[in-house]
């Protein structure tokens, strides 16, 4: 396979990739970080799935998908990510499976304090509110400096485990919804650890768009999506745990239809969108032949360097999201620095330039506009995007 970085300019190779997805109407798509497409050959599975589900109904799903089936899906989420096939379990997205890790997790009391940061994710933040009602722990939030660096994200963090010695439980996000920031999580995780702190990870929109490796991490518990950048239909996420730390989070709310040791209890029984998970292997092998994510992550960067390298360092614009490679990713966030409201901007390179944005409001740096590239982006879309910026500037 050619080298990724090449491959990432390659606009003729990106072009038999985007051949793959039915043509898009309307708008050009800069906010693919909400969800991804799907293919036109896991669409065709998907609603193949969907026929036979309904058809044969409850005989299949009893007999085959609950007793093997579903076992040989999971086992190969699992062999994607490079984990054991117990250490998983299925839930609808990201959300679903941060607020079961965060309302299971067993080892606070009360008194203890848990950590979050205005970068978060609103759920991750409300679960952890949530813990300060229902356990009598007190919540501590930090603000990251801006414009971030490496150096003053661990710094933050190194102030926070030193400042509140009573911490015992953390949220992490992984890259960050607001703007597209790369957590060092390796390196955090390794300060947390030395003051005794869990770090339970938000991995939604790392998960297919950056390469990464849970254990070399130090990370014991994270949610993941499944339909961002994997590719897979909507409803479809999982949390991990670490093996060796299932007994740090209950069964969730005295579930009993799997046993204690087994992963599954930690999330609600309830009966899946059973046709998006049997189409979920056709999303994994495309995912894998496409080179998985150190290819997406190339190309993803490729196009977002291509309008940032232009529009940096011009007045009126503020790039929110540092250079450093390890900072950042394909999600990258800005605002027009002579314009307040920055929805009005939104709405002006909608009207005007046929360009679909989206306004992320809540980190303490004041609001931005995130901009996403797709898969299916192509380096003349960027230049449209530079040009609509340099002239609202």
């Amino acid at each position: 396979m050619p080298d990724n970085t090449r491959r990432a300019r390659d606009e003729a190779f990106w072009q038999t990739f985007a051949d793959r997805y039915e043509a898009q109407t309307g708008p050009l798509n800069l906010e693919n970080g909400y969800f991804g497409r799907m293919s036109r050959t896991v669409i065709e599975d998907y609603q193949r799935n969907i026929e036979l589900i309904n058809t044969s109904n409850s005989v299949y799903v009893r007999q085959r998908f609950e007793q093997h089936d579903s076992l040989e899906i999971r086992a190969q989420l699992a062999e994607t990510i490079g984990v054991r096939a117990q250490s998983v379990a299925f839930t609808r997205n990201a959300s679903d499976a941060l607020q079961s890790l965060i309302r299971n997790y067993n080892r606070l009391l009360p008194g203890d304090q848990v950590l979050i940061s205005d970068l978060e994710y609103d759920t991750v933040k409300g679960a952890m509110r949530w813990l300060s009602r229902h356990r009598g722990v007190d919540v501590i939030e930090i603000n990251h400096t801006h414009p971030a660096s490496f150096d003053s994200l661990l710094d933050s963090y190194r102030e926070a485990f030193i400042r509140y010695p009573k911490l015992k439980l953390m949220a992490l996000t992984h890259v960050t919804h607001r703007t597209g920031l790369v957590m060092p999580v390796q390196a955090i995780a390794e300060l947390a650890k030395q003051h005794g702190v869990d770090i339970i990870l938000d991995g939604a929109h790392a998960l297919g768009q950056i390469e990464f490796n849970l254990e070399a991490m130090g990370i014991a518990f994270a949610g993941f999506n499944l339909h961002k950048w994997i590719g897979a239909p909507l409803t479809l996420g999982f949390l991990y745990i670490a093996p060796q730390r299932l007994a740090d989070i209950d069964p969730d709310m005295g579930e009993m239809h799997f046993p204690a040791t087994d992963i599954r209890a930690r999330t609600p029984y309830s009966t899946p969108n059973i046709p998006a998970l049997m189409s979920l292997p056709l999303a994994l092998e495309e995912h894998r032949s496409l080179g998985g994510a150190a290819a997406k992550s190339a190309r993803l960067n490729y196009l977002r360097n291509l309008w940032v390298s232009a529009v940096r360092h011009l007045p009126g614009i503020e790039v929110m999201t540092p250079d450093d490679p390890r900072l950042y990713c394909g999600i990258t966030s800005m605002r027009f620095t002579r314009h307040a409201d920055q929805q009005a901007m939104v709405e002006r390179l909608l009207n005007e330039y046929n360009l679909f944005t989206v306004v992320r409001n809540g980190a303490a740096s004041g609001p931005s506009i995130r901009i996403t590239p797709g898969l299916t982006t192509t380096a003349a879309d960027m230049q449209l995007l530079t040009r609509a910026l340099n002239e609202l500037r």
